[in-house]
C-alpha cells in the first residue's frame, strides 16, 4: 500500500462512521484527518492539503455538493462521495459537479478502502506515455504528460483525475473508438463498480472544459451505438 505520508480527509457528521473509516484506512498506511461539518472540512482541506477527500453529501451546515464544488474550483484532488441517495440520477448529479467516485450507504469499510486504493492508483500510477506532449489543432489543445497539464488555447485547464485519465486514453489512440466499458477500465480502473453512464457524466464535464461548443464537440466525439473517440488532429 501507499506511504503513510499520504493524507486523506474524511468528512461526515456521524462520529461512528468516521471512526470506522479512519480505523480501516489507518491500517492501510494512510494519515486520516476528520471533519464533522462543511466549515470544518474546508478549513481542514486548506490546512492539510489531502491527497484524497471522502465526502458525505448530507452535512448539517453546508451541502456536500457545495463543498465538492468549492474543492473542485481550486484543486484536482480526487473526491469520493458518501451518499445515502441510491437513485442513479442523484449519483450522476454528484459526478457532474466533479466527484471522481461514490459509495452508497450503508457500505462495507473494506470496499471503501479498496475504492480509495483504486482512485489513488489512477492518480499516481499512470502508464508510460507514448509521447511527452500531445498537441492538436495547431496547439488549440495540448496535453503535457510530464507536467500532468492540459492547456486550451494556452490557458491551463483544471481537470479532475478521472477527466484527465479519460482524455489521456483518448489522445493516445485518436483513431480508436472506445466503448464505455473500455474507458471505465482504462480511466477508472478494472475494480470500478458502478453505472456505465458514469463515463457519460465525466465526458460531459470534460467537454465543458476543452470544447468551444460542448454541444458540437470536436475533440471528444460520440460514436453512436458504440462509445467515444478522439477527434483532434
Amino acid at each position: 500500500m501507499y506511504s503513510d505520508k499520504i493524507s486523506i480527509l474524511v468528512v461526515d457528521d456521524e462520529v461512528k462512521i468516521i471512526e470506522v473509516i479512519k480505523s480501516y484506512l489507518e491500517k492501510s498506511g494512510y494519515n486520516v484527518y476528520e471533519a464533522y461539518d462543511g466549515k470544518q472540512a474546508l478549513l481542514q482541506f486548506e490546512k492539510i492539503k489531502p491527497a484524497l477527500v471522502i465526502l458525505d453529501l448530507m452535512l448539517p451546515d453546508i451541502a456536500g455538493e457545495e463543498i465538492c464544488k468549492i474543492i473542485r474550483s481550486k484543486s484536482r484532488v480526487p473526491v469520493i462521495m458518501l451518499t445515502a441517495k441510491v437513485e442513479e440520477e442523484d449519483i450522476l448529479q454528484g459526478l457532474d459537479i466533479g466527484a471522481d467516485d461514490y459509495i452508497t450507504k450503508p457500505f462495507s469499510p473494506r470496499q471503501l478502502a479498496a475504492r480509495v486504493g483504486a482512485v489513488l492508483r489512477r492518480t499516481f500510477d499512470d502508464a508510460m506515455p507514448l509521447a511527452n506532449v500531445y498537441s492538436f489543432r495547431n496547439g488549440d489543445l495540448s496535453v503535457d504528460i510530464e507536467k500532468h497539464e492540459v492547456t486550451r488555447q494556452g490557458e491551463a485547464v483544471n481537470l479532475t483525475p478521472s477527466e484527465y485519465n479519460i482524455l489521456l486514453a483518448l489522445v493516445k489512440y485518436p483513431n480508436k473508438v472506445y466503448t464505455r466499458e473500455e474507458l471505465i477500465t482504462l480511466a477508472l480502473g478494472e475494480d470500478f463498480i458502478g453505472f456505465d453512464r458514469t463515463i457519460d457524466s465525466h465526458i460531459k464535464n470534460l467537454r465543458q472544459k476543452i470544447e468551444d461548443d460542448p454541444r458540437a464537440p470536436k475533440f471528444v466525439v460520440t460514436v453512436h451505438g458504440v462509445g467515444y473517440r478522439f477527434g483532434g488532429e
